[in-house]
This record gives structure tokens, C-alpha cells and sequence, in this order.
């Protein structure tokens, strides 16, 4: 399975990279490939390398003026020209998503990723991994909007909110394989 993982590219302690390490090696001792923005810093690296030391493959898709920060050792890297081509490649090389932790540029491609599930423009699982509760916030606001009629479809459709790595990724293999 090519699992498409948004996370922050920052240095960051303990309390995020352990649980993302775990994750990676999930990931990589289950034989899936991680595709992920392709960056060789902070806590993208940290999930690139524990897929790459547990067998998996790795797929990066950075944007040009990220470009210098790419791994060098990716299995497949592609170079895209801005941020909506990024996603839109992202979204097409994988199977399912992973929202992690993150910072403006991790929210705005996880509400992108729903708001094309929303409106039917594609159907693949994704799993909003809420590390350390770093998500709560997150979560209420959907409660609210769905309760307050905002969503068309309901949340459990559209998300499911993981609070680790094993359960983020027995939730993807399960919605894959229950699709034939």
C-alpha cells in the first residue's frame, strides 16, 4: 500500500518523534511504501528514515523551491512547480493518507485531502494520527460542524482519529482490504 503521510519538516522533541518513528517502522516492516513531501529535515526525515531502515519504499514529491531540502536517497523523487501540484501528486501516488503533526502547511493539506473526500473526488481512507492529543482541538471543531450541519457526510466517513501508530495503520490496512 502507498500511504501518503502530511507532517511537519521541523526538529522536533521526543514527545513527537518517538511515536512518529514507531509509526515509520510499522509502515516500513509491513512492506508499504511511504510517500511523503520528500523533505530530508526535521520530522519527515525521522519517518523517511525508520521506513527506509525497516524495508519500505521510499516516494517523495517536494516543490521547487523546497527542492535543496529533497532526500537524496529516495526511491522516486519528483520536483513539482507550487503547492496545489505537490498535493495533487501526493494524492494521486497513494492509497490512503496519514494526517500527523504539524503546522500551517500540514492543516491546509489535510483539510484539502477532506474537502475533495467530502465532495466525492476520491475515496481513500485517512487517519488524522493524534499524537499526544496534539489533534483535540481539531476534533472538537469537526464535532461542532458536523453537529451544526456543516458536513454533508458524517465524520466518521470522512476521518479517523488514531491515537498511535499501530492503530492508524490496522485502520488502513482494514478499510484496503475491505475494499476487495
Amino acid at each position: 500500500m502507498n500511504i501518503c503521510v502530511f507532517l511537519s519538516a521541523a526538529e522536533l522533541d521526543d514527545r513527537y518523534t518517538v511515536p512518529a518513528r514507531d509509526f515509520a517502522n510499522r509502515l516500513g516492516k509491513a512492506g508499504h511504501t511511504l510517500v511523503w513531501g520528500g523533505s530530508d529535515t526535521g520530522l519527515m526525515k525521522v519517518v523517511a528514515d525508520g521506513v527506509a531502515e525497516t524495508g519500505g519504499r521510499l516516494v517523495g514529491v517536494s516543490v521547487d523551491f523546497l527542492a535543496a531540502k529533497a532526500r537524496p536517497e529516495a526511491d522516486e523523487m519528483v520536483i513539482t512547480g507550487n503547492l496545489a501540484e505537490r498535493k495533487a501528486l501526493l494524492l494521486a501516488k497513494s492509497d490512503a493518507i496519514v494526517i500527523m503533526v504539524g503546522g500551517t502547511g500540514t492543516l491546509d493539506e489535510a483539510t484539502e485531502i477532506l474537502e475533495l473526500k467530502k465532495h466525492g473526488k476520491h475515496n481513500k481512507p485517512v487517519v488524522l494520527l493524534n499524537t499526544a492529543g496534539f489533534y483535540d482541538g481539531l476534533r472538537t471543531q469537526f464535532r461542532r460542524m458536523e453537529d451544526e450541519g456543516f458536513l454533508p457526510r458524517p465524520l466518521g466517513e470522512l476521518v479517523h482519529f488514531a491515537q498511535d501508530g499501530a492503530e492508524a495503520l490496522a485502520y488502513l490496512e482494514q478499510d484496503i482490504a475491505s475494499r476487495g
